[in-house]
């Protein structure tokens, strides 16, 4: 157990060391009594424009006064979590406001959470304490010492942003509990699905649409068209927090997104995808939620692909390569799709989310035209208009896809929505006349049974996280991580939200080659087992607080993997 000595301490050591070199700050490395808090000066760094300091802020549960209710089960902390965490966020950036320095100095920073509720480390919640883990650019004019900023930083400001975040007095609790009841809701809605018949629900009144490409706030509401059920897809679901809502779901099976350009199907399907994720009160997207194991699917030219079976989708190649164990460092659109499928199936994916603007052309249909002049024997690729009710009809994989040019999936739907100037229309009728009226003449390619699904097992020695010797992960941003020698290129991996989730893909990936040799679904399966176990700092190769993670699904776990050039699989049907 670590000594707690008192703030006077720490004080007199900032003192003794203004002035000197850079290095000297670590010797007030240890943990100190500030006010009712306990700071744990966890790490140090070595220089100023070095990666700033690991610190931790801890007020004792009985202090903090958060009612046992607000964090009775995961969920609700979680969300309590995330509350304290962008209010502490928020106070941080008063506190520090005009602050200047040398590199990073007088910085004070948390993992800053974005639009969705995440499992976090950077905020503890237990009966016992509360606890923020967060960086500090300790300050220094050039590299010496400014141990009286620091002590006005640490012993002043940090104390200050503390009191404004971890004391539930300080706090409105209707506020605190709507941010808790939204979680939990979103949560319950998504467990509902099932009873629905359903792969998804969006909620009347939902603001789809999002402030900018490169913002996703919502639009203002004044921009905005409040999303509206047709009647005959509105449902309504009991919820404890919200009560009872209405909103329109997409049922299990084949459904179209058709319509105009810019009148919002790609915004719609867009909302979709993100519905895995839980979303913070005045979103809009707070009662929009998906099937948990929903994959956004796309042609990602040039990208690796592992031994994957993609023979359902692409046949003999001209060139004698084997699709049953596909392998190349640069697939096509068409081969990359169709990697893309295998691998969602192969870690259980129950709905495919599919934009007609991001997929490759030849991929989603061959035409009757087209039939005829290019004959069976001369194609290899049985388009995924052929594949796409055998997936629901033999795997229980339903797909959504947003089409604005291909009528011939008609066909094979179940449901058609049109979206109308951002309104959705239920159009299945007027399809299947129009589909009756004006028949394709396709011919089914392809087979009439989807030919099942591939399990491959990783080789731990093909996921070699070294450098020079050394072990070397680290997440750039949101879609690259650094492993070992080699970039593991995410960009076009488009359910990962946070590089917070970055950072946790590439350690999990590290911490998951003890369970490889068995089936990747069943790596991963144990890996998520540890996660609710022992929580998500258990993935952290390092001492003291692991700040920094948000928790990503093993969907994007597998993603990752599958993209790492130098893996290598063996495989069972």
């Amino acid at each position: 157990m670590r000594a707690i000595a008192d703030a006077e301490k720490l004080k007199k050591e900032l003192a003794r060391i203004d002035n000197r070199g850079y290095k000297a700050y670590k010797d007030i490395a240890g943990a100190y009594r500030v006010e009712a808090f306990t700071l744990y000066i966890d790490h140090v760094q070595g220089d100023p424009f070095a990666a700033p300091s690991k610190m931790r802020l801890r007020l004792p549960g009985d202090r903090a006064a958060f009612p046992g209710a607000l964090y009775e089960n995961r969920h609700r902390r979680v969300a309590l979590e995330d509350f304290l965490l962008r209010v502490f966020d928020r106070a941080l950036d008063r506190v520090t406001e005009g602050r200047r320095g040398s590199g990073k100095s007088g910085l004070l920073a948390v993992d800053r959470p974005g639009q969705e509720i995440l499992e976090r480390t950077a905020v503890v919640v237990t009966d016992d304490f509360v606890e923020v883990r967060f960086v500090a650019g300790l300050p220094a004019r050039g590299r010496k010492i400014l141990g009286y900023q620091a002590m006005e930083m640490l012993l002043d400001d940090l104390p200050a942003a503390g009191r404004a975040a971890l004391y539930y007095t300080e706090h409105d609790p209707d506020v605190v509990r709507r941010h808790v009841e939204t979680k939990e809701d979103s949560v319950l809605l998504r467990r509902e699905l099932d009873a629905l018949e359903a792969v998804a629900f969006v909620a009347d009144d939902a603001i789809l649409p999002r402030r900018s490409g490169i913002s996703d706030l919502p639009l203002v509401r004044s921009g905005a068209v409040p999303f509206a059920s047709p009647d005959s897809l509105r449902r309504t679901v009991d919820l404890p927090g919200a009560g009872r809502i209405s909103g329109m779901i997409i049922p299990r099976g084949v459904t179209l997104i058709v319509g105009g350009g810019y009148h919002g199907k790609s915004t719609l399907l867009r909302a979709l995808d993100r519905g895995i994720y839980d979303h913070v009160p005045g979103d809009g997207r707070e009662r929009v939620v998906s099937d948990p194991s929903a994959v956004k699917i796309r042609a990602e030219d040039g990208r690796s692909v592992a031994g994957v079976d993609i023979s359902p989708f692409i046949g003999d190649l001209p060139d004698g390569t084997d699709t049953a164990r596909f392998r190349t460092p640069t697939a096509s659109g068409s081969t990359s799709q169709a990697a893309g499928i295998s691998e969602a199936l192969e870690m259980g994916a129950q709905c495919l989310l599919v934009d007609e603007d991001t997929s490759a052309t030849n991929f989603m249909v061959r035409d009757r035209r087209m039939q005829l002049l290019v004959h069976r024997d001369r194609e290899p690729i049985t388009p995924f208009i052929d594949r796409v009710r055998q997936l629901s009809r033999d795997e229980g994989v339903s797909s959504v896809l947003v089409l604005g040019g291909s009528g011939d999936y008609f066909d094979v739907a179940d449901t058609v929505i049109m979206m109308d100037t951002y309104r959705p229309r239920d159009v299945t009728g007027e399809a299947r006349k129009v589909a009756d009226t004006h028949p394709t003449g396709r011919v089914l390619e392809g087979g009439e049974a989807f030919p099942g699904v591939t399990h491959r097992r990783p080789d731990p020695g093909s996921v070699d996280p070294r450098r020079k010797g050394r072990v070397r992960v680290r997440a750039r941003g949101l879609s690259t991580i650094q492993f070992g020698s080699e970039d593991i290129d995410l960009s076009m991996v488009e359910q990962l939200v946070d590089p917070s989730q970055t950072r946790a893909v590439g350690d999990i990936l590290v911490y998951a080659k003890k369970y490889m040799e068995r089936p990747l679904r069943e790596v991963l399966a144990r890996v998520e087992e540890d996660l609710e176990e022992k929580g998500l700092e258990a993935i952290s190769p390092f001492r003291g607080h692991p700040g920094d993670y948000a928790r990503p699904r093993m969907m994007e776990v597998a993603a990752a993997l599958n993209r790492l050039r130098s893996l290598r699989v063996s495989r069972e049907r």
